[in-house]
């Protein structure tokens, strides 16, 4: 993995990247290469760091998503992400093409969700945890949608699930009734497309962005469709 084409921004506190669809951002039973082994590897070759390199993990992607990830570069830095993270403080918004057009342009989808560590997914049940996200319709073209989605909790596979429940799954995402795969079938197309966080040490607002993979759709890849 070259991590040096999936830079977006770096200083002395941040690493914030761009992760491929397909990737995992850190180690699972499958032993395969994930994206924190990657950043450390190109951080110790870049600065010449020797022993170990220190990359703080704040928040995760699932695997199947693609898009802004951000990798604090020092305690200090993590610590602060983690409490904005924690506190609400970090505005996350995503792209997701899904089948059919919801009926409203935009809304609130409100469930609770409950986690089944044995199916690796989520279900909607009433003894879950409250999940929000909102939702706003940027373009139907057939039998398909672009979607601007920005969740208020923070729940596992919350988009797919509550998408899923609303009659409208990511395309791709089987697990959660998508007919078929895309690309090598290790993505679906749901993406990390903007962060919105206070940097760690100069608290000012920082917002980072992340192309769309080669894999999306070209009917949705036009950046007007973005500020819609």
């Amino acid at each position: 993995m070259n991590v040096r084409n999936l830079v977006l921004y770096e200083d002395n506190h941040l690493l914030v990247l761009n992760k491929p669809g397909g990737v995992l951002v850190q180690g699972d039973r499958t032993g395969d290469e994930t994206l924190l082994q990657a950043a450390k590897q190109y951080i110790k070759e870049k600065y010449q760091k020797p022993g170990n390199v220190f990359l703080g993990l704040v928040h995760r992607l699932d695997r199947v998503t693609s898009g802004v990830v951000v990798l604090a570069r020092t305690s200090k830095a993590a610590a602060r992400l983690s409490d904005a993270f924690r506190e609400r403080k970090v505005r996350k918004s995503y792209l997701a093409v899904v089948h059919g057009t919801p009926r409203e342009k935009e809304g609130l989808l409100e469930d609770q969700l409950s986690w089944d560590e044995k199916k690796r997914r989520a279900f909607v049940h009433r003894s879950g945890k409250p999940a929000r996200l909102r939702y706003r319709v940027l373009k139907s073209a057939g039998d398909k949608s672009l979607l601007l989605v920005v969740p208020e909790t923070g729940r596992k596979h919350q988009i797919r699930a509550q998408l899923a429940r609303a009659g409208h799954p990511i395309v791709g995402d089987l697990k959660y009734g998508s007919p078929k795969k895309i690309a090598d079938g290790r993505a679906i197309l749901l993406h990390a497309w903007r962060l919105d966080l206070p940097h760690p040490t100069r608290r000012e607002e920082m917002t980072f962005e992340a192309p769309l993979p080669p894999y999306w759709p070209r009917k949705f890849l036009d950046k007007k469709d973005l500020l819609a």
